[in-house]
């Protein structure tokens, strides 16, 4: 009995460090959103205490199950009014520290879930980003 499929398509995160990520081969060193489906594009996030709704609420567009939100290297979780916008339409969402949220995302993939990461990947307060 087969129980899952023989080759995903969805890419695949290989390999994380500190405020980067190899996404299909690509490093990424800035906040990243990532779906299943194939779908990559940069999520305008520099630092944790910046966040706010309006980020967790481009996600929707994603038309996903389930948001995975990467917090950076260590856990926090995201206010309630900054993730009520997901709520509300019903699409589950889990914070975890980027690594976890990485892992967490290629075995859900992996399974063929539709499944979104939002990772945060936070810029030195040297390079001068406030938002």
């Amino acid at each position: 009995m087969k129980l899952h499929p023989d080759q995903s398509e969805a890419p695949s995160v290989g390999a994380i460090g500190p405020g980067w990520l190899l996404l299909d081969g690509e490093r990424i060193d800035r906040s990243v959103v990532f779906s299943s489906k194939g779908a990559s594009r940069p999520w305008d996030c520099h630092r944790f205490e910046a966040l706010r709704a309006a980020d967790f609420e481009a996600l929707i567009e994603q038309g996903c199950e389930l948001v995975l939100f990467g917090s950076g290297q260590r856990i926090r979780f995201p206010r309630p009014e900054w993730i009520a916008p997901l709520i509300v339409r019903g699409i589950g969402i889990e914070t975890m520290d980027m690594a976890a949220a990485c892992r967490t995302y290629n075995v859900l993939a992996a399974e063929g879930r539709h499944v979104v990461a939002a990772i945060l990947l936070e810029m030195e307060p040297s390079a001068g980003v406030s938002r």
